[in-house]
């Protein structure tokens, strides 16, 4: 469906990573309405459970919706079950809720986060509401140029440090080529010990048509 005029979009570029000991979300901070930038320091890693976050592209209107039912029912569930919800479950949900809307809604969100059944896990809604578990996933208009990058780069067993950088590295290549990406680069540690924020701002990000990229 496509956006609605003067809408707000989050044209942007999304990532989460799995590691050792948690996963790695990271995102650009970049709003767009049409050709005008909104934003330029949004943050796009949005909370829905202690431990479960997501990543947004699309409408911002669509997705934040989505967004709050799925944090409401977390909420609830945790409540009834006396234990913090899975990452799976928090997926399954919007799953649900993209896939019976999906006529209706532009949206695309990566779902990660860790609980004690699977530890670090990665799941990725893309637009028209199926799921899908993977190690990594990438999403938003930036994402259309960094593909080969992280097929090339990522690889399992990373360190916390290594996921950290390709992350980071792969974010900044976008934003050096799509015009809906830009701002600077949020990211979050996730683990059973909590959530660490990593902040880098825009004039810190690496300048790829001026340093060679070591692969």
């Amino acid at each position: 469906m496509p956006l609605r005029a003067g809408e707000v979009n989050l044209g942007t570029t999304v990532m989460a990573v799995k590691f050792g000991d948690g996963v790695i979300i990271g995102a650009d901070s970049r709003t767009t309405t049409g050709a005008y930038i909104a934003n330029r320091v949004t943050d796009k890693l949005t909370p829905v459970h202690d431990r479960i976050f997501c990543c947004r592209s699309g409408s911002a209107a669509d997705t934040q919706a989505i967004a709050d039912i799925v944090r409401y029912y977390l909420e609830m569930f945790a409540i009834k079950d006396g234990e913090d919800p899975t990452v799976h479950s928090a997926s399954a949900l919007f799953h649900e809720l993209c896939y019976q809307n999906k006529d209706n809604l532009t949206a695309g969100i990566i779902v990660a986060g860790w609980d004690k059944y699977e530890g670090g896990s990665v799941y990725i809604i893309p637009l028209g509401g199926s799921m899908h578990k993977q190690p990594f996933a990438i999403g938003g208009s930036g994402s259309t140029y960094i593909y080969g990058y992280c097929d090339t780069a990522y690889r399992e067993g990373m360190t916390r440090e290594e996921a950290i950088e390709f992350v980071r590295t792969a974010i900044a290549l976008a934003i050096s080529r799509d015009g809906s990406s830009g701002g600077c680069i949020r990211l979050a540690v996730i683990t059973q010990q909590g959530v660490e924020r990593i902040f880098t701002p825009g004039d810190k990000l690496p300048k790829f048509w001026q340093d060679e990229l070591k692969l």
